[in-house]
């Protein structure tokens, strides 16, 4: 009888670079059609590096759905999901930005601002994409490349015996604030007014996601303390007190 499959523990370097995996596949998942991305779909290919670093990470299988063999049919589902959409509007639009909820009563500049003090605390900045445009710093696409990013720099802590908790306190307020509502925002839309032309893949993708960054938040603040959103209004006379200095290191 074959012992079923158990993850990686919580500390090993093994399951901080499945985690890493899972990121960057969903970046490369939200990131604007390719064929060859849709060709690893199509043949499964994409399907078996998912559920490999899925399994490590949850000890569970990961669902395989049919996908759509057509690229042009792949691309027009994209493209009405997260793009353009019916009368020029996507159902879910991919940059955290366009969700009112997410800005959380912040303007866009002061939110992007926010946003962007993260990637450069880590030395990263938007890359240049394809007809010399820069990619938007809140593009699912860019956060969850980001969050890979935090996932690798933890397993090199751990495999190099240092602390690993800088980078997952990162990891928490990143998620905690822009990651996982945007997540969940987008997840929510798909479902309250599904695309029929989009892949299942992609689909199952957001869905699965979505869930696993909110169990994420939870392992988090159990090993490194609950979030304290820096956004969230405090009191007129103790925010003078509980403000942080602005040159404070959050992330070692």
């Amino acid at each position: 009888m074959q012992a079923p499959d158990r993850p990686p523990m919580g500390n090993a370097p093994a399951r901080a670079a499945a985690k890493e995996t899972l990121w960057r596949l969903t970046a490369l998942t939200l990131s604007h059609p390719a064929p060859e991305f849709h060709a690893a779909i199509a043949s499964g290919d994409f399907h078996a590096a998912f559920e490999t670093a899925w399994r490590q990470v949850t000890g569970r299988g990961w669902p395989q759905v049919a996908p759509c063999e057509d690229f042009a049919a792949y691309e027009a589902g994209f493209i009405t999901a997260f793009l353009h959409g019916r009368k020029g509007k996507p159902v879910a639009p991919l940059l955290a930005g366009d969700h009112d909820a997410i800005l959380a009563g912040l303007t866009r500049p002061v939110f992007m601002l926010n946003l962007t003090s993260f990637y450069k605390h880590f030395g990263l900045r938007a890359a240049t994409a394809d007809e010399g445009r820069q990619d938007e710093p809140d593009h699912l696409a860019s956060m969850t490349e980001f969050m890979a990013v935090l996932c690798y720099l933890e397993a090199r802590a751990l495999t190099q015996g240092r602390d690993p908790d800088p980078t997952r306190r990162a990891q928490r307020d990143f998620l905690c604030r822009y990651l996982q509502p945007s997540l969940a925002a987008i997840a929510g839309l798909l479902r309250r007014d599904p695309v029929a032309d989009l892949d299942p893949t992609v689909m199952q993708l957001v869905q699965d996601m979505a869930a696993w960054a909110e169990s994420q938040i939870a392992e988090l603040e159990a090993r490194v303390g609950p979030f304290r959103d820096p956004d969230a209004p405090k009191p007129a006379l103790a925010a003078a007190a509980q403000a942080a200095p602005a040159t404070q290191n959050l992330w070692g």
